[in-house]
């Protein structure tokens, strides 16, 4: 019996902490884990360690992207990052968190 409500318990815990594990940008937006920042990036609203990699990793990501934009369109890489931040912050899932270009938090 003893052995069976261990097994049960340790099941349920991978079922809430896999969700964490699995947390991907669209699930940190909505959740209002994380925000799209005017300058192209993302910041974490909530620094969990789980949300802080996903920016860390986000941010490495897109960082990489803006400079292959700017070499090949050859603006500076935060023109283009700026640029890029307009568009996502359009393009946002209503109740996500954007920053203004005042630097306040916003809900779209």
């Amino acid at each position: 019996m003893k052995l069976r409500l261990a097994t049960l318990l340790a099941l349920v815990a991978v079922l809430i902490v896999t969700p964490a594990l699995a947390l991907d940008l669209h699930q940190a937006r909505s959740t209002s884990l994380v925000g799209e920042k005017s300058d192209g990036y993302v910041a974490a609203l909530n620094p969990t360690p789980e949300v802080q990699a996903l920016v860390a990793d986000v941010n490495a990501k897109r960082q990489q992207e803006y400079a292959r934009i700017s070499q090949q369109k050859g603006q500076p890489v935060d023109v283009v990052a700026k640029l890029a931040a307009q568009q996502i912050i359009t393009q946002l899932a209503p109740g996500s968190s954007y920053q203004g270009t005042d630097g306040s938090w916003k809900k779209r």
